[in-house]
């Protein structure tokens, strides 16, 4: 859900986070400010020393005349070092604060989310746009209020000292502003181009890693070359000519700083006779003058453009997740973060389809209709079906990663939506047919299951699934680090390790979504012996890939087109030769002729 900016600029959903920085933000500020006054006012230190000791060749005020000079420099040097210490605490804790509220936040939204958003545009709205808010609300913040101040102060000392010079000192101002704003919209559109190129690289790039199996197999290791050099070379001409626009202006604002220096230098000869201190003045201000103008014009430029990364953060921020506890079910059972556990109900695991009609957010055709399903506590629910047909729909369904579109999931007797997601989802095991295992040793992913685990209940989790043998034969054992992701382990074996530790959170409800599927034929019956064993005394749902599986199930659910076509057990199916035994003989056709060839 995407909600418009408001506010100044669109700054508005920044304030929250900017007020708990009130104090340090109004004392950079201040000491900023502080500072460039004081910085301006050395030019008239060296006004004085010029027409006083050079001049008039005398010497009786100077030891009065360092003592001050040396105060200011120092007084410079203490405002200017506060105001940069109050910047860095504000961008690295406005860069903490965002970061921390986006990745909060993801936390709370839906699959949906995830489906419809790849990883690169979420991890750019959490890492690159927080980047720049944090460096817009400090250093731009700051250094755009020091050259402000420097500006108006410099032109205030400059019309004070000598109005008609100061006025054609100014008369440069203008073109320099209107130069910097045609070089700035230019370079500005190009380091976009260069961005979105770069990220088309760092994408070729993270595919070339990722996928180099894949790439191998499929013998296109020269298309990804020829992808990958286009992209760099689109990379390196539009880099050259950001480089050369940029030369460009660089020499333009050099040569408006060398147009004003030479108009002091035209108008201020007479001057220079009689007041030398007055012309040195001039020059040093049409000299540093350049600067603030381009920096105040920059500030402009980035309080406009960091508007782009405000808007793409806030609306992460406002994205409203598709399953929400209502209000007054978090005031009993509590959120995500701050469960309140003393009121959950303890769950014993009926589960209850009613009338349940189901399409997932991003999609047009419905998936489940009118579909009702009871599940007794301690059934062992076996769902088979053709790929698409809606299987993994209903586990989804059970876990509440998505809700119903109409009709109801019934959890021992009681509406799903009547308490906590986190109250359920505390009570699932969940086992998916693609492993994922988080950086860090195996031990550590298997407390993930259960943070109090004691090494022999970790010992018999292991020993169900048959992954002591894997873990022994690792040097570091179960402080063995299983890399990103787990890739330091194959594919079976972060199967292992991802059943052992939906087994160690004790769930009273297991979904084992094709489970074994990535486990060879061996281990698959060392698993399947060890689900019969597990699966006594909770109920369990299984999606089934390898029909040899399912045989023992109490029920099977044969699906099609999210409806059930045919249920029963075993047996009772194979009796009725229709759908699930044209399924199950074709695939023991398949096994068969595959063991057969070896």
């Amino acid at each position: 859900m995407r909600q418009k900016s408001k506010g100044f600029l669109g700054f508005a959903p920044l304030r929250p986070y900017m007020k708990a920085y009130r104090i340090p933000l109004l004392l950079m500020l201040l000491t900023s400010g502080a500072g460039s006054i004081v910085d301006i006012g050395v030019p008239l230190f060296q006004r004085y020393a010029l027409n006083h000791f050079i001049t008039q060749g005398t010497l009786d005020t100077l030891p009065l005349f360092l003592l001050l000079y040396i105060a200011v420099i120092l007084v410079s040097a203490v405002f200017n070092y506060v105001s940069c210490i109050y910047g860095m605490k504000i961008e690295v804790g406005m860069d903490r604060d965002l970061r921390n509220a986006a990745f909060s936040h993801l936390q709370t939204l839906s699959f949906s989310y995830y489906n419809q958003n790849s990883v690169g545009y979420i991890h750019s709205r959490v890492m690159s746009d927080t980047s720049r808010i944090g460096e817009l609300c400090s250093w731009t913040l700051l250094n755009g209020v020091w050259q402000g101040c420097y500006l108006i102060g410099a032109i205030a000392v400059m019309l004070a000292v000598n109005t008609r010079l100061a006025l054609l000192v100014m008369a440069v101002l203008p073109l320099t502003v209107f130069l910097f704003c045609v070089f700035q919209k230019r370079l500005t559109l190009l380091n976009q181009q260069i961005r979105e190129v770069n990220s088309r690289i760092t994408g070729n790039f993270n595919e070339g890693i990722v996928g180099a199996r894949t790439i191998k197999s499929l013998v296109i290791e020269d298309k990804m070359e020829r992808d990958f050099v286009a992209d760099t070379e689109a990379m390196r001409h539009q880099s050259v000519r950001a480089a050369r626009l940029r030369g460009l202006f660089s020499g333009t604002m050099h040569f408006a700083s060398s147009l004003a220096i030479a108009l002091v230098l035209w108008k201020g000869g007479v001057i220079a006779r009689t007041q030398i201190g007055t012309f040195s003045l001039f020059m040093s201000y049409a000299q540093g003058m350049m600067e603030p103008v381009r920096w105040v014009v920059d500030a402009v430029g980035s309080l406009i453009t960091t508007q782009v990364n405000i808007e793409r953060l806030s609306t992460l921020l406002e994205t409203r997740p598709d399953v929400l506890d209502s209000e007054a079910v978090i005031d009993k059972y509590g959120d995500s973060f701050f469960p309140k556990r003393e009121n959950w109900e303890p769950i014993t695991g009926d589960i209850v389809f009613d009338d349940v009609s189901f399409r997932y957010p991003d999609g047009e055709e419905m998936v489940l209709e009118h579909f009702s399903l009871e599940i007794p506590f301690g059934t062992n629910l076996a769902i088979v079906g053709e790929t698409g047909a809606g299987k993994s729909t209903l586990a989804n369904l059970i876990c509440r990663f998505y809700e119903p579109t109409e009709g109801r999931v019934l959890i021992d007797g009681r509406d799903a939506r009547e308490r906590s997601q986190l109250w359920l989802h505390s009570a699932i095991g969940y086992v998916l047919q693609t492993p994922h295992l988080f950086s860090g040793t195996i031990r550590e992913n298997l407390l993930y299951g259960n943070p109090h685990a004691t090494d022999e209940q970790i010992d018999r989790a292991l020993e169900l699934v048959s992954a002591r043998e894997l873990v022994e034969r690792l040097e570091q054992g179960l402080d063995t680090d299983v890399g990103e992701g787990g890739d330091l382990l194959s594919t079976g074996e972060k199967q292992l390790i991802s059943f052992a530790r939906a087994i160690l959170a004790d769930p009273r409800i297991l979904i084992l979504d094709e489970a074994t599927a990535s486990v060879d034929t061996l281990t698959e019956q060392k698993i399947q012996s060890a689900i019969d064993t597990i699966i006594r005394g909770r109920t369990s749902v299984v999606i089934a890939h390898r029909l040899s599986t399912i045989r023992s199930a109490d029920w099977i659910l044969h699906v099609e087109n999210g409806k059930i076509v045919e249920q029963g057990t075993h047996e009772q199916l194979m009796a009725a030769h229709s759908g699930y035994w044209r399924l199950y003989t074709r695939q023991y056709e398949e096994e068969e002729t595959r063991d057969l060839l070896g």
